[in-house]
């Protein structure tokens, strides 16, 4: 059924948004935290739970408990790591990309952000982060995105994520929009996507920590916007970091109301 808004109600309704977005971004950080320094410093070794190599192409899956940190850490020139999260409790709870950078009003996701679940939950934090520079708006490559290099050894991102997941029990209808990390995708002033490879570096590093438990895949295949995407990237360290303490003003459960009412709905699922 067709419901008749009248402009009034349409604008009444936009002014609520914008209202609300005014309170949203008075309340987000006015200063960016500062950048994670490189080279990434060695973590502690009685800390480390786990070092693997994924190499370029490839993919990996992982488990976190509530607390661990998951650290990725290029070995070379990459374009992207491609990562994808459900709760490890109920698979059907997911990352959710389009309410992540909704309810922070912000594409720009970086240390201090927080990545949600489509059950308003905060599935990660972005603790530590060299660049700033991930994607949560073009989604990960695919068979057709590689095709054109005419290189059949080249893998892509969707396959590699169909793999992971049939490898989690699960299958093509658990798949979401992927998160890129270490992709420096940006939107010009016509609006339209732009690769900006200034934002990125060699010995680039990012942290997220668990903040519920969690199953993650990860995909180590080129962007497909990157220049170099008929390339195959470097290996990927991934080592996951045992849980420790969090303190009550960490920065990414208080940047924002957000946020907040993110860890408040948390706290209420464990009950």
């Amino acid at each position: 059924m067709h419901i008749h808004r009248t402009p009034e109600q349409i604008a009444a309704d936009r002014q609520r948004y914008e209202e609300h977005q005014r309170i949203g971004l008075e309340f987000s950080p006015k200063t960016p935290p500062t950048p994670s320094p490189r080279p990434a410093p060695m973590p502690n070794a009685e800390s480390v739970a786990m070092t693997r190599s994924v190499p370029g192409g490839w993919y990996t899956t992982q488990h976190l408990a509530k607390g661990e940190v998951l650290r990725l850490l290029p070995q070379g020139p990459v374009s992207a790591v491609a990562l994808a999260a459900w709760s490890a409790t109920d698979t059907t709870e997911r990352m959710n990309l389009p309410d992540t950078v909704k309810l922070q009003w912000t594409t720009d996701l970086k240390k201090g952000r927080v990545i949600f679940s489509d059950m308003g939950r905060v599935m990660l934090s972005i603790v530590e982060d060299s660049c700033g520079a991930h994607d949560a708006l073009t989604g990960g490559s695919t068979p057709a995105t590689v095709a054109q290099y005419g290189d059949p050894t080249l893998r892509n991102t969707r396959d590699n994520m169909v793999l992971a997941a049939a490898k989690l029990g699960l299958d093509r209808r658990d798949l979401m929009p992927v998160l890129n990390v270490f992709a420096p995708v940006r939107v010009d002033g016509e609006g339209k996507f732009e690769w900006r490879d200034g934002m990125i570096s060699d010995g680039d590093w990012v942290e997220l920590r668990a903040e519920m438990d969690l199953v993650i895949a990860l995909s180590n295949c080129p962007h497909p916007m990157d220049p170099r995407a008929g390339e195959v990237p470097a290996p990927l360290e991934v080592t996951k970091i045992k849980a420790g303490p969090v303190p009550p003003d960490d920065l990414c459960r208080t940047a924002t109301p957000e946020a907040q009412r993110g860890f408040e709905n948390n706290a209420k699922a464990e009950g």
